[in-house]
């Protein structure tokens, strides 16, 4: 039988400590650590709907201190408590922007487009990755037959401009609600906004967005089939024409809500609160509700724009509220 004394022990145990510290050299000057990325993934992911392959495309996401009326109706405190409760950064809010698009068979349809590419740099790479991102995703955006804006805001459609201002999908239909087209076109509304910070850039913006490209513009009406498989969805509010879609193909169907709700961890779970960005807050409000009972109602899959991404979900209602279940990731189509 061994036996073991208190002075063998520490001897052992030092020698243990010294051969497992050279041991740690070696290790550390054979097996040098791997220099850090600084990048991202690619932002794509694909699903079906029936025979149409989906993929949602990450343009992107914005962390900033959030303003003090970035929910026009609550106290900032009760917003930020909202926030911090999603986890998002103290004192911030992060919004996500995420097109989709919509092979058809036969048309190869982008549902927004971003921030554009020319916000890349400036941004810091925070926003502008559609076109890096769909390429990722191996589409050529030479291959865009259909642009379908929901509605005329910046994030929503400076992306049809590439950095140099050409267009960044050259071959593509660009479809506009009509109802946006003609407020956003109109000099008396540009008029009215003028002691507007806010709005009055986004006047400015559509108006250099779309300057000298007004043929290439084809303006649809909502409950109307814009696409084979795509039919506009009336969902005014957030701006008087905004639209979402329903996305049809056999039995298979996904409703793209478009910007119904910005944050859903704000506005879907409070659908009462109003975002500073809506034009017509109790309009919106109504949609939210309206749009919301009929997605939780049917167990719809739910895509939004400002969903975390891949943006897609399903909507459960909870009492006056409701509440987001974003879809299982699948590693398969």
């Amino acid at each position: 039988m061994t036996d073991l004394n208190r002075r063998d022990l520490l001897a052992g145990a030092a020698a243990f400590g010294a051969a497992a510290a050279l041991s740690r050299l070696v290790v550390s000057k054979a097996h040098a650590a791997a220099p850090v990325s600084g990048a991202q993934a690619p932002g794509f992911y694909r699903y079906k709907v029936g025979s149409f392959e989906c993929t949602s495309i990450n343009d992107g996401a914005r962390t900033f201190p959030m303003p003090d009326t970035f929910v026009k109706n609550v106290p900032k405190e009760q917003a930020l408590a909202a926030a911090e409760a999603a986890y998002m950064p103290k004192g911030m809010v992060t919004v996500p922007f995420n097109p989709q698009l919509i092979n058809t068979g036969s048309k190869l349809v982008l549902i927004d487009c971003g921030n554009g590419v020319a916000n890349l740099e400036s941004s810091k790479g925070a926003v502008g990755r559609t076109l890096q991102n769909l390429a990722a995703a191996g589409v050529d955006p030479k291959a865009i037959d259909v642009v379908l804006m929901s509605h005329l805001h910046p994030d929503h459609t400076n992306g049809i401009r590439a950095a140099d201002g050409s267009m960044a999908f050259p071959n593509a239909e660009i479809m506009v609600p009509a109802k946006d087209w003609e407020f956003w076109m109109s000099d008396d509304n540009a008029a009215k906004a003028e002691s507007n910070a806010m709005m009055k850039n986004y006047f400015a913006n559509v108006r250099k967005v779309y300057a000298g490209i007004e043929n290439k513009v084809t303006k649809y009406d909502w409950d109307k089939e814009v696409v084979t498989g795509i039919t506009s969805i009336a969902a005014a509010g957030h701006t008087p024409g905004h639209t979402a879609f329903a996305v049809v193909s056999g039995n298979s169907r996904v409703l793209i809500q478009s910007d119904v709700t910005n944050i859903p961890e704000l506005f879907l779970r409070n659908p009462d609160w109003h975002v500073a960005f809506d034009i017509d807050p109790m309009a919106a409000q109504a949609t939210r509700h309206k749009f919301y009972d009929m997605a939780s109602s049917e167990k719809a899959v739910v895509v939004g724009f400002h969903f975390t991404f891949p943006s897609i979900g399903y909507v459960e209602k909870e009492g006056s509220k409701f509440r987001l279940i974003p879809a299982p990731w699948n590693p398969v189509i």
